[in-house]
């Protein structure tokens, strides 16, 4: 990039686009989150991991960020889960909303500043739908209230689909226009969840939910809008006719979106053909699959497989080890300043963040983190080592690099285990060495309980903190 300055893609103008804060130098952000039906799968954790490291990110350059995420948790899908338990669809919706937030949580990669639910915006849904009706925008309908797509002149935009080539699944009876859609769905018979509204009981349909929550949350005009490649149509299509049909101002000024997750096809809880957050953080730590994610750029098909994690864990193996080799190397500093490492240093940090300025490249970034570690390490490992002041800069200069996405804990990893684990860790080489299964898979339980997690490579044991 020719500047400093944050450049996105914006899937609206197709083209990357500079990242303009608010007056005050606030970033917005609106990230559509999951429906929770049931737990969710790696592909539900691309877009979390995304935007929680760029604002991350963002932060670093100086600006104040404000992220928002909703769960969505009134759905047709949670009603049928919900009949598929024999439980009420809302203690469903309740319990899947808080698995959510547990398994996200294992990232370490924190929250976003506002998580507002659905369920607890009806007021403002409601207001919204009246705003529409009331500028003839949209209309009642047998108990429902459909959007007239129509009448708002730059439908399909975003898409770059012409709404005279768009047909709907369900044309609808009570539709003026096949085009139509529903922003208020009247009660049917066993849907347990449901409000008064104007037009009589029900719920509101999904876009309008987005529309009215990221209004409350961050206003008009926000910096940037985010989700998967799949809500471009019909959701983000549908809140942009909404937002701006109702307040007659741009929704958002960036719409920023990740690919998808390939598991032999997309991965999609709708088709079984899912690998859950859960236990892919049971099997792999979250260093582990936050590297895996931040090794392909968001905008690029991510496919999902052992290899690309076991890729992913020796790249993390390889990062931990060499801030170990620099900590080893402070124990017995040496006294030669090295000018050229710390320019080394400097050129890896400044080509680390113009890859994350050029559309949020973390592939390019981590490649610079990859420099840095080598000329670090050369340094540590010569014969004239540095002496602790120049050590310690270094490692802080990686440390702040591997913060930002996400890979902080390979910084802290440290070089000694505490003397307990250690033993362990010594007992299940041992066992190993016998071929005692049994007794190699008690002693891994026995790591994990003391927070360590165990993996077995060629190179041997590898550790490392849960």
């Amino acid at each position: 990039m020719a500047d400093d300055t944050p450049h996105l893609y914006d899937t609206l103008t197709r083209a990357k686009q500079p990242l303009e804060p608010s007056a005050d130098g606030t970033v917005r952000m609106y990230v559509c989150g999951p429906t929770v039906y049931g737990p969710i799968h790696v592909g539900n954790a691309r877009p979390f991991v995304l935007f929680s490291l760029l604002k991350r990110y963002l932060t670093r350059t100086g600006m104040r960020v404000v992220l928002a995420s909703n769960l969505t948790d009134v759905n047709d899908k949670i009603y049928a889960a919900a009949r598929a338990e024999g439980v009420p669809s809302a203690e469903l919706a309740e319990r899947y909303c808080a698995q959510y937030i547990a398994d996200t949580d294992r990232l370490g990669l924190g929250r976003p500043d506002i998580e507002p639910k659905v369920t607890d915006a009806i007021p403002e849904i409601v207001a919204l739908i009246a705003e529409l009706v009331g500028k003839d925008l949209a209309y009642a309908a047998g108990g429902d209230v459909y959007f007239r797509v129509r009448r708002f002149p730059r439908y399909g935009a975003l898409s770059g689909r012409n709404p005279d080539d768009m047909l709907d699944t369900d044309p609808g009876p009570a539709k003026e226009d096949p085009l139509d859609f529903a922003l208020w769905k009247g009660l049917k018979e066993g849907e347990d969840t449901f409000w008064d509204s104007p037009w009589g009981p029900g719920r509101p349909g999904w876009h309008i939910e987005c529309s009215a929550m990221a209004h409350s949350a961050l206003g008009d005009d926000f910096e940037i809008h985010g989700g998967g490649i799949d809500l471009v149509f019909p959701h983000h299509e549908n809140e942009i006719a909404q937002s701006e049909g109702a307040h007659d101002v741009r929704m958002a000024r960036m719409w920023v979106h990740n690919e998808m997750l390939e598991l032999g096809g997309k991965m999609s809880k709708s088709d079984g053909n899912i690998v859950l957050l859960r236990d892919a953080l049971d099997a792999w730590p979250a260093d582990v699959l936050i590297m895996f994610f931040v090794r392909s750029h968001y905008r690029s098909k991510l496919p999902y497989n052992d290899a690309a994690l076991e890729e992913s864990a020796r790249a993390a193996d390889r990062i931990r080890n060499g801030v170990r080799t620099l900590d080893r190397a402070m124990a017995a500093p040496g006294d030669t300043l090295q000018p050229a490492v710390a320019e080394q240093i400097a050129a890896a940090r400044a080509r680390f963040f113009a890859a994350l300025a050029d559309d949020f490249n973390t592939p390019g970034a981590l490649a610079a983190v990859f420099e840095a570690v080598t000329a670090a390490n050369a340094a540590a490992d010569g014969d004239r080592r540095p002496p602790a002041g120049q050590l310690q800069s270094i490692r802080t200069e990686l440390a702040e690099m591997l913060d930002v996405l996400g890979l902080g804990s390979l910084a802290a990893a440290g070089d000694a285990l505490p003397d307990d684990v250690s033993a362990l860790v010594q007992a299940r080489a041992a066992a190993r060495a016998q071929r005692d299964f049994a007794e190699s898979d008690r002693l891994r339980d026995a790591i994990a309980e003391r927070g360590f997690d165990v993996r077995d490579t060629p190179e041997g044991q590898q550790v490392s903190p849960r």
